[in-house]
């Protein structure tokens, strides 16, 4: 799977969660901008940063990846 795809699937993840941009920031210690720019895919978060929005999110880092289903 293609970066595009996977930066898909996050913004995807982000917008259906229901959660304000400046919440999922402060649960994750990013700034509300960086989560922005997750949204616009500026930036993919590092590895620490992304398990903490999966669990956030409450979604499953293999299907963010694509190497399974929600």
């Amino acid at each position: 799977m293609e970066l595009k795809e996977i930066q898909k699937r996050l913004r995807e993840c982000i917008a259906g969660s229901g959660i304000p941009q400046k919440t999922i920031a402060a649960q994750i210690g990013v700034s509300p901008q960086t989560v922005s720019k997750y949204m616009r895919e500026d930036i993919f978060p590092a590895l620490d940063t992304f398990a903490a929005l999966c669990k956030v999110l409450d979604v499953k880092s293999d299907y963010i990846l694509g190497i399974s289903g929600y």
